[in-house]
């Protein structure tokens, strides 16, 4: 079993590539990865973006997939257009299994992509992707709506569903995702009081890689991999790991 993510390199372990691919390890999935920029950031500040130059990128997505049988990967920060249009041609040309989280700012405030990122998200990776998981100010920047509430985030689901499948993740809504795959699903959740969620949104989507890539379908992935970020903010490290091995 192996999967692929396209993702910014965080040197603090605590999201970005590292993350996915040690997500990918827990759950018993081999991870390859692709990075599409350096960042000097820990968990409190981003101090500086370095973006890959979009052939590089490319060179890299080529000779991974060339020497390896993947059918499932995630993104994660991508930081521009051109980056953003080589990877989607990439996902085209190899029909990858897309998971995109739509990374833009991060947990910290930094910023960790151009501006117009959610446009060009919305116009050349999203119509590939088989999901999207944005949280609530991802959200509000790809479909262009105010999220206050749980049922604003219903409509901004709706919205973005008109280009792929969808889960607003629940960190600001009472810990529910809102997962709309042509209808509306409400995965209920619960809010935990932590400071170990930096590179929660990267777990997410790195677990729901692996569910898939270990044969659930969709919503089943979501669903674990809710519970699998949920229990990682709770103990605050990899302390759980056994149980996660188990979920096959």
């Amino acid at each position: 079993m192996i999967c692929i993510s396209i993702a910014g390199f965080d040197p603090s372990g605590g999201a970005g590539i590292l993350n996915d691919i040690k997500t990918f390890s827990a759950l018993g999935v081999y991870g390859t990865g692709v990075i599409t920029a350096l960042t000097a950031q820990n968990v409190k500040r981003v101090a500086g973006v370095y973006p890959i130059s979009p052939d590089f990128v490319a060179e890299q997505i080529d000779l991974v997939l060339e020497d390896n049988p993947i059918k499932y990967g995630k993104t994660g920060m991508l930081f521009s257009k051109d980056i953003i249009k080589t990877v989607a041609e990439k996902t085209e040309e190899y029909q990858l299994k897309l998971v995109v989280d739509p990374v833009m700012v991060a947990g910290s405030g930094g910023k960790l992509s151009e501006e117009g990122m959610a446009s060009s998200l919305k116009k050349y990776l999203l119509p590939q992707a088989m999901l999207v998981t944005p949280n609530i100010s991802e959200a509000e920047l790809l479909s262009g709506l105010k999220i206050e509430t749980p049922q604003d985030a219903i409509d901004a689901a709706y919205k973005i569903g008109e280009t792929c499948n969808v889960v607003v993740t629940g960190g600001h809504l009472d810990g529910n995702n809102i997962l709309y795959d042509g209808e509306i699903k409400i995965i209920e959740g619960e809010l935990i009081e932590s400071d170990h969620t930096h590179g929660s949104g990267c777990s997410f989507s790195a677990a729901t890689v692996a569910f898939l890539v270990k044969g659930w379908d969709l919503l089943e992935s979501i669903e674990k991999a809710n519970y699998f970020v949920k229990e990682s903010i709770r103990h605050g490290k990899w302390s759980t790991l056994d149980q996660f091995w188990k979920m096959k």
